[in-house]
């Protein structure tokens, strides 16, 4: 079983019980990056020429971006790594743990390049309301894994360690970041911000590889436990899926108050659509995606049957990103 809490569990590697999760350790490690290799000051003329809504959304996204990755750490120290059995999983919580410090690292780059107030980006996630409402949100979940008792030997714990998975791996990193990735990327699509462009590649080819591996310790977790998978649940899941759709309209507009070319708000919901499906749950929106550019990063593989079948298909392929 992947759940459980005994320190002296999970302690050898070999043979490996999850083999997707090996692969997502290796492909991890064979991705890193460091910030610096990335030359963001020959950006610096296109941020000068750049209008001030184009200077306002960049800076919403760094003061979202930054000390979110922070959260997502606690998130996983607190509410995901005691309480994973495997010793394959460990590697890779660690080693997404350090990737998420290391694109803390990374934002804090482009405020130390680009002539961003710093200090007034580190204040807007606690004064601008979307931005703080997002956050609360996400806060939640992580005490009632930190702050609560977490019995894990029990439906209601094994639920809330579920929980805890769709906010910060679907919701937070899956909708949330992936939105926020197509701002930062659709600048590259004007032609501006080319170098930027590519640190935002590296921080979402880290992303997609944390989605898989929260979708397949999901995925793990309800075919391992059945008796937590109840329409009760499902029914919450999806309308918990659907609260970040609309919290994150609200963010959009205060980020994109005039709107910037390019930007759709149904991207939003299409990524949302995108992960009901791959929960197999059934999609709410049916839209097309509106950012065909932004396809082969969207997508997890075809994860399927969150809470109807038993579900064998989840195996990773080390070199695939998904998508339709």
């Amino acid at each position: 079983m992947i759940l459980g809490s005994g320190i002296q569990e999970g302690l050898l590697l070999k043979p490996v019980t999850y083999p997707w999760a090996y692969d997502l350790y290796n492909q991890a490690v064979a991705n890193t990056w460091f910030p610096n290799e990335v030359q963001l000051d020959e950006d610096l003329a296109d941020f000068a020429r750049m209008t001030p809504d184009e200077h306002h959304a960049l800076t919403h996204l760094m003061s979202y971006f930054n000390p979110n990755e922070l959260l997502v750490n606690k998130a996983l120290a607190f509410g995901v790594y005691p309480y994973v059995n495997a010793a394959e999983c460990h590697l890779y919580l660690a080693k997404q743990m350090w990737e998420e410090a290391n694109h803390c690292m990374a934002f804090e780059y482009v405020l130390e390049t680009f002539p961003i107030d710093r200090d007034e980006a580190y204040r807007s996630h606690i004064h601008v309301p979307s931005m703080a409402r997002k956050e609360a949100f996400e806060v939640e979940f992580i005490k009632r894994v930190t702050e609560q008792t977490l019995d894990i030997t029990t439906v209601e714990g094994k639920q809330d360690f579920v929980r805890n998975l769709i906010a910060y791996n679907i919701i937070l990193e899956g909708i949330w970041f992936y939105s926020g990735f197509m701002v930062a990327l659709s600048f590259r699509q004007r032609n501006l911000l080319r170098n930027f462009g590519s640190l935002i590649d590296w921080v979402v080819r880290d992303e997609s590889l944390h989605l898989k591996f929260g979708m397949n310790l999901i995925l793990t977790v309800l075919e391992e436990n059945p008796d937590i998978a109840t329409d009760e649940f499902a029914v919450e899941i999806h309308d918990m899926i659907l609260k970040g759709v609309e919290m994150e309209a609200q963010y959009n507009r205060d980020m994109l108050p005039r709107g910037i070319p390019g930007m759709n708000a149904d991207y939003v919901k299409y990524l949302a659509d995108r992960r009901l499906e791959e929960l197999g749950l059934e999609p709410e929106y049916h839209v097309a995606n509106p950012a065909k550019w932004m396809a082969t990063a969207n997508d997890t593989l075809q994860l399927v049957n969150f809470f109807e079948t038993t579900n064998t298909s989840y195996e990773v392929n080390a070199h695939a990103t998904g998508g339709r």
